[in-house]
């Protein structure tokens, strides 16, 4: 009986293909929003949280500006001071700090001159924090000497701006020539793997930025509590700051690792419960476009109703008919937005990693296809159960008159 059911559904949608795929259009375009946004959204927090578990639990970020405005931190010119690095060096449960700066110049080599963000970092300090911490490794060379003009490149450096560039080659920035003495494997986005890095000294020395950093990297030492230590970090650059009340310095954000694996996976919820919101709008409206479809379909078959009553089927077969048709416009307008999801998402991975700023790899699971599909299905479905019982209350001997 059930399999009747389903070929009285499916001829039913046979019979006006257009209207069937308009019927349906609201829902493909929901179920398209949920996969492709959602999808690419969820790879977007991957990638961002793989970065971050590069990062050691027990390292600290410190950098000027406020944590609601880390565009204006990082790209905004503020800087920390001397004095604010030397506070954080002082603060009790603080092994060692790695302050880092960087500024884009222009780079010549072999004839070829590109503008490159140069990045300065103390390496004797910081080598080890790099690698260990950071998870920065070598594909081929080795790492720079404190105090020779010498420096390291990222992976798409002698591979897309300066190809056929080798370990061993010298490269010149702003007049002063340097070796390139190893190159990185991948940093895991576009951005950072497009730098030069060189000794903090050497950067100030090419570059001008005589003081003060964009960002220290301070790492715990053993047996203290990260939390504490943060704590004692933003104590002694209040302290230092009291003293130096007359100069105009920014505001100052510390920040565990621990902590902006959160601030990001928050951030990341809500975005994506915006995208599950505005989708689940295109959903309903199709749904409303289900709702009058299903009643123009009950007008039309009055006369068929009133035939299946006459000959013994009852109200709830009727209803069950009507609400497999509707919960099918449902469901096969998920399945159609699911493929046009999973094609958008998959064109846009492809073109991010191509030209985008991070690799990034569209998150889309069965999970997330099962749900999609259920979801159009019961919007389906609620969408036709007031046209298919009034389909079932018809009176079999009016139904029958029905002109």
């Amino acid at each position: 009986m059930n399999k009747e059911y389903l070929k009285i559904a499916i001829r039913s949608l046979r019979r006006s293909p257009v209207r069937s795929w308009l019927t349906m259009i609201g829902v493909v375009i929901g179920v398209f929003l949920i996969i492709s946004l959602l999808s690419l959204s969820e790879g977007i927090k991957g990638a961002m949280l793989q970065q971050l578990k590069m990062m050691g639990n027990d390292l600290i970020m410190v950098f000027p500006g406020e944590i609601d405005n880390l565009a204006a931190a990082f790209g905004g010119g503020l800087e920390l001071t001397s004095d604010d690095i030397k506070a954080i060096k002082e603060a009790e449960g603080v092994d060692k700090i790695v302050p880092m700066n960087y500024k884009a110049e222009a780079v010549r080599h072999e004839g070829r001159v590109k503008t490159v963000l140069i990045n300065g970092v103390s390496l004797e300090d910081g080598t080890d924090l790099l690698k260990s911490d950071m998870g920065w490794d070598l594909t081929d060379g080795q790492w720079p000497i404190s105090g020779k003009k010498e420096l390291i490149v990222a992976k798409a450096v002698p591979e897309d701006l300066f190809p056929g560039m080798k370990v061993g080659d010298e490269i010149s920035i702003n007049g002063k020539k340097f070796k390139v003495t190893g190159i990185l494997k991948s940093l895991g986005n576009k951005q950072d793997d497009s730098t030069i890095t060189m000794d903090l000294d050497l950067f100030t020395e090419v570059t001008g930025e005589r003081e003060g950093a964009k960002m220290v990297m301070a790492k715990v030492k053993p047996g203290y509590a990260v939390d504490d230590v943060v704590k004692n970090i933003e104590n002694n650059l209040d302290e230092s700051r009291k003293r130096r009340r007359g100069e105009d310095l920014p505001s100052f954000s510390v920040l565990s690792s621990e902590k902006i694996s959160d601030i990001v996976g928050n951030v990341m919820a809500i975005i994506q419960a915006a995208i599950f919101g505005f989708a689940s709008i295109a959903i309903i409206v199709g749904g409303i476009g289900i709702m009058n479809t299903m009643y123009t379909s009950v007008h039309e078959r009055i006369r068929e109703i009133g035939i299946m009553k006459a000959v013994g089927a009852k109200g709830r077969t009727i209803t069950t008919i009507f609400l497999i048709e509707s919960g099918f416009f449902g469901l096969f307008g998920g399945l159609g937005g699911i493929i046009l999801g999973l094609g958008l998402a998959k064109l846009a991975e492809f073109a991010v990693q191509t030209t985008g700023a991070f690799y990034l790899k569209a998150s889309i699971t069965p999970q997330l296809i099962l749900f999609s599909l259920a979801f159009s299905f019961l919007i389906g479905c609620i969408a036709g159960y007031l046209p298919s019982r009034s389909a079932s209350k018809l009176k079999p001997v009016d139904a029958l008159r029905y002109e």
